[in-house]
């Protein structure tokens, strides 16, 4: 591996393409042949509530709000977010986004994680 990647965010995959609700999700580890950073972009069109929340075992996230605004779930606490917020969070807490009129566009950075990945998803994690 050379001492340095590139890649644009754009390029990589949109993994959730089939949803066919708007919502992007392109995961960039192995675009930038990472070892130990993961980096995500997300886009969710207005008003749209993720049907799952996820945790993980051992991976620490941030979150960086790049536009739009929204609501965060963090187990039983809601916040509220808006443009160039970073929201730090620990692997076991259950997190899950729901965006707001003009819809919401966020980055998010992982630390190591196991082979395979250690994310575990909740359905029906955020009801009304």
């Amino acid at each position: 591996m050379t001492n340095f990647t590139s890649a644009n965010l754009f390029d990589v995959d949109n993994l959730a393409a089939d949803r066919g609700d708007g919502f992007e999700a392109r995961f960039a580890r192995s675009a930038i042949e990472s070892d130990h950073l993961g980096v995500s972009y997300f886009s969710a069109p207005p008003n749209f509530r993720s049907p799952f929340g996820h945790s993980h075992r051992e991976q620490e996230e941030a979150y960086v709000i790049v536009s739009g605004s929204g609501l965060m779930r963090l187990d039983d606490e809601i916040i509220e977010l808006k443009q160039w917020d970073v929201i730090r969070v620990a692997p076991t807490v259950v997190r899950a986004f729901e965006s707001g009129p003009d819809g919401l566009v966020y980055i998010a950075v992982g630390n190591d994680r196991p082979e395979g990945g250690d994310g575990q998803m909740v359905q029906d994690f955020w009801t009304d």
